[in-house]
């Protein structure tokens, strides 16, 4: 990154910025003079004039989107306003448009909000997030027009999945977010007898983000049904639950997988935290796999060159499918999988990745003091570990089934930190081990800085 950016970068104060998007908590460290800026400095990439918006229901989110719409609008861009729409359906729609815009930020608490920028289809790399951070200054342009529009997208899933057999039972966590009326309705049109929870708009009985929460309704309610699934806020992520037990977020994408398997695509594309047992798993069945820098945009960037079919990042619950959409996909995904039950398929995989046992945590850590922290975190680890990967924060290879991944989050003021093993003990041993490094090595930093 050029000195001019990461300079650009340092006075946007407490915003999380990257090629996720914008996220910060409204009010303190993002208000609507960012939202006008950064939609003003999206403009100059949507080469369509053309751009679709769709928003979660965060408190926060209806003022956001106003904000955006009248600031693109004043770049001469004529937007679509699709209103509280998920993720995935803002991402195909943005096919069609050019362009799109979603104010989320997906799984953090709901006093954060964001921006999400979609160019061609895919989100933003680091040359167009350049471009979103300058100072610009903008001549007048014609105002562009608004339009409230419908979408397609329960009909382009069933197309691709067609219908499910034997009429399953799922129960169904929206969890008061985007998914609401979209979950529902797709999984009822390809032929699911569905229970909801948690389906008004804005209201839940739990957190943003499933893979953190207990979900102790869906839980319950899974006891009576086949299978039942949970989404975030903006409907990107998927977690499953059965027999009355929350899976890892692995499931979800492990589950996705296969059914890409079972389709006929042999090039994968994995983060670099997902578990080991989906790569093992896709290479048993004779396809390949290239590893990635977490984040969906990462992910999706090396799919397309090596034009890889499928994969996604196990530590968000996200399936990416890319000739269908390029993100994270958790209202496709729970088709697939829909798809799949009772299937040999289905049970293989689960029998398969069971065998792996993901734990995952973080500390908390100053963003100013990320990068130090996991330079002097690397340190000593070289002590401990023999095998090294720093990609994407600081990995360590420990055996064949055993790993543990140190890096810092670009949505949240947080160091993550991702143990896999075959045996539970053994990861919990790994994880303490590292986060003890990662406490060791941030106090250091700060120690360092007031020095």
């Amino acid at each position: 990154m050029s000195s001019e950016f990461i300079k650009s970068l340092c006075a946007l104060d407490s915003l999380k910025v990257s090629i996720s998007g914008v996220r910060g908590i409204f009010g303190q460290d993002l208000n609507l003079n960012n939202v006008i800026k950064f939609c003003q400095n999206f403009s100059v990439l949507v080469k369509s004039k053309k751009c679709v918006v769709g928003h979660d229901t965060r408190p926060s989110s209806k003022i956001l989107s106003e904000t955006a719409l009248a600031s693109l609008m004043e770049r001469g861009i004529d937007v679509y306003n699709l209103g509280i729409a998920p993720t995935p359906v803002v991402f195909r729609e943005s096919r069609e448009y050019g362009a799109g815009l979603i104010i989320t930020s997906s799984h953090n608490p709901l006093q954060w909000n964001g921006l999400k920028f979609i160019v061609e289809g895919r989100g933003i790399n680091e040359s167009e997030l350049e471009q979103i951070t300058k100072e610009n200054k903008f001549s007048k342009e014609k105002i562009g027009s608004e339009s409230q529009i419908n979408f397609n997208y329960i009909s382009d899933v069933t197309r691709l999945i067609g219908n499910v057999e034997g009429s399953p039972k799922i129960a169904v966590d929206v969890g008061g977010g985007a998914a609401f009326d979209v979950a529902p309705k797709l999984l009822e049109k390809i032929g699911c007898d569905i229970q909801t929870i948690n389906e008004k708009p804005g209201i839940s009985s739990h957190g943003p983000d499933p893979t953190t929460e207990n979900l102790n309704e869906l839980v319950s309610a899974t006891k009576k049904c086949d299978i039942g699934f949970a989404f975030d806020l903006d409907g990107d992520r998927l977690v499953v639950v059965m027999d009355g037990k929350k899976q890892t977020s692995d499931i979800a994408l492990g589950l996705g997988v296969a059914k890409a398997l079972d389709m006929g695509y042999k090039r994968f594309v994995l983060s670099i935290d997902t578990s080991v047992s989906i790569e093992k798993f896709i290479k048993d069945h004779g396809g390949q796999v290239h590893r990635s820098k977490v984040g969906e945009a990462n992910v999706v960037d090396l799919m397309i060159k090596t034009n890889s079919q499928a994969g996604g990042e196990g530590s968000s619950a996200g399936f990416i499918l890319p000739e269908f959409n390029m993100c994270r996909d958790g209202l496709l995904t729970s088709g697939l999988v829909a798809t799949m039950l009772g299937t040999m398929t289905f049970t293989e995989v689960m029998k398969f990745m069971k065998g792996y046992l993901q734990l995952r945590t973080k500390v908390d850590v100053e963003a100013a003091f990320h990068e130090k922290t996991l330079q002097i975190l690397a340190e000593k680890m070289k002590e401990r570990y023999s095998q090294l990967i720093t990609v994407d924060g600081v990995k360590s290879i420990i055996d064949e089934d055993s790993w543990v991944l140190v890096r810092q989050s670009n949505t949240e003021h947080i160091v993550r930190i991702s143990t896999e093993s075959t045996d539970l003990d053994k990861a919990k041993s790994i994880q303490k081990q590292a986060t003890g490094l990662v406490k060791q090595s941030y106090e250091q930093a700060r120690r360092n800085r007031n020095n």
